[in-house]
């Protein structure tokens, strides 16, 4: 099959703009339809036959279409099997590598919205080649299990309680330490007695480990009782390799989904590693499979479909963005507070906003599909959840709020100066937590200090009433330095800030945080 010129492509931006939930987007005012939907609409049949430059333009726009909703589609697991990729390329690879961000982790490592205020550390293993694995925790982990297409892997059921994905202390063993076996996908053999259960729906499963220290100079207790974690194939405890805890903190590493063709390369390596669970099984793999990607055969697009594919993702790439910072937040339920520009990661209808998640599929309640742009707002910019980190329990989990925009809805610019005033007794019964981030990577703003991050373990200073201003902007205002952080001319930035262990007056917004105020 031969495809007609690629300049037609560009056509198609906006014709898949509706395949990314643009469709329901409302204006004040409706702006015009542009040509390019009445060209394609109206391209020239003769005799009920498509000539043959309609035939050549509609199939590349059938093409490039289809390779934008397989990059949406995908964006779950290509952001998971970038994480992988990278570390493997970059730490080691093996169920006994658990990478450690001992110093913590900084803007050298490229990876959706870390948190530069806990201890992180990764592991990635693969049930199909090593079997049924065992994770060993120690007491007082914290740890969540996700498969490769980030939905928390199915676990036991204890004293009626269903766990999902949650180890540790948001686990069946409650912080008390306890033996967890993975088993594969569609596993058939027997299951031996004193194991927490989880069932793997792929072959790849992802171990995440979360670290708290008290104070930013004494981090080594936390990193020690990671290290007490244990992985090994299930009755190999006395063979297995020894566990390897490499130090990555400072390490360069790229670990973000493509924002190119080089996504689809990425995906098919997926594709062939992996089982066919995917989410809308059927039809997007074959969707998939009419641009080339079909497990068990080779990828090989020729040098114009490369190009086509490159097009598409870039594309494919900034409709996510558009969604993540302008359609998302405008979606019912989607922020946090009716007068505030905070919006947060998932949406679930207005005042139940902080209802615990139960659904890590993104179906719409009562419905019987996916809500497809909380689902990309979420993968193209966040990664890992699990109902221990969603939880809605007051002194318990942890609360996310994205910001940006400032006050008057404009987005937050490097070049800028910016105030952000936070209330007095901020409810976060562990701590709170400021952090920039890249808008291209979503990574962290690489703004030249330590980490680009601010907690109140920094003990930043407090006003004469109670409440702390922090400051943004490319330097530090006379005397603020302690409250500042940088930000870098000629770029944008976002900002999550995070409050673990959120008290009440944070779910019924007795507590409200201020909108950053730009400085005139």
């Amino acid at each position: 099959m031969t495809f007609g010129n690629v300049t037609q492509v560009a056509r198609a931006v906006s014709v898949c703009a509706a395949l990314a939930g643009f469709g329901s987007a409302s204006f004040a005012q409706d702006p015009p339809i542009p040509d390019r939907f009445k060209q394609l609409a109206n391209s020239e049949f003769k005799n009920d036959y498509p000539v043959p430059a309609t035939t050549n333009s509609l199939l590349d726009e059938l093409y490039f279409q289809r390779a934008v909703m397989v990059y949406h589609w995908a964006l779950p697991a290509v952001n998971m099997y970038a994480m992988k990729e990278g570390a493997d390329k970059a730490y080691g690879q093996g169920y006994n590598v658990m990478s450690i961000w001992k110093k913590r982790l900084d803007a050298k490592t490229l990876i959706t919205t870390p948190n530069s205020d806990v201890i992180y550390g990764v592991g990635f293993l693969d049930v199909a080649k090593d079997g049924p694995m065992v994770i060993d925790a120690p007491p007082n982990l914290q740890a969540i299990l996700d498969d490769y297409w980030q939905r928390p892997i199915e676990g036991p059921t204890v004293d009626g309680r269903k766990y999902l994905g949650d180890v540790g202390q948001p686990g069946p063993d409650k912080g008390k330490g306890g033996k967890y076996l993975v088993l594969p996908p569609g596993y058939k053999g027997q299951v031996p007695k004193g194991y927490y259960v989880y069932h793997s729906r792929t072959n790849g499963v992802f171990v995440f480990l979360r670290g708290f220290f008290d104070r930013p100079d004494n981090l080594g207790p936390a990193v020690k009782n990671m290290e007490g974690i244990k992985i090994y194939p299930l009755g190999k405890s006395a063979s297995a390799k020894p566990m390897q805890f490499p130090d990555v903190s400072g390490i360069a590493v790229n670990m973000v989904p493509p924002p190119d063709g080089s996504y689809f390369d990425m995906l098919n390596r997926f594709i062939q590693s992996e089982v066919t669970d995917y989410p809308s099984s059927e039809y997007m793999r074959g969707v998939a499979a009419s641009i080339g990607i079909v497990k068990g055969q080779d990828f090989a697009p020729t040098p114009r479909q490369k190009e086509m594919l490159d097009l598409a993702a870039r594309t494919a790439w900034k409709m996510a963005k558009v969604v993540a910072t302008e359609q998302f937040p405008k979606m019912p339920g989607a922020k946090w507070y009716n007068n505030r520009q905070w919006w947060g990661h998932i949406r679930d209808g207005g005042k139940n906003f902080g209802k615990p998640i139960d659904d890590f599929n993104y179906m719409v309640p009562g419905a019987d599909y996916i809500d497809i742009d909380p689902q990309l707002h979420m993968f193209i910019n966040y990664y890992a959840m699990s109902p221990g980190m969603g939880t809605s329990v007051p002194g318990v989990g942890s609360k996310y709020l994205v910001g940006a925009k400032d006050a008057d809805g404009d987005y937050l610019v490097g070049d800028g100066n910016y105030t952000l005033t936070l209330p007095p007794n901020i409810p976060a019964k562990n701590f709170w937590s400021v952090t920039l981030y890249d808008p291209v990577t979503a990574a962290g703003l690489d703004n030249g200090q330590p980490f680009p991050s601010l907690n109140s373990r920094d003990n930043p200073v407090k006003n004469a009433d109670g409440s702390t201003t922090l400051y943004f902007g490319p330097a530090a205002p006379a005397g603020k330095e302690k409250n500042w952080m940088k930000t870098v001319p000629g770029k944008g930035w976002f900002t999550l800030l995070r409050l673990y262990g959120p008290e009440k007056p944070f779910f019924d917004q007795a507590w409200v945080p201020g909108d950053f105020q730009k400085v005139r």
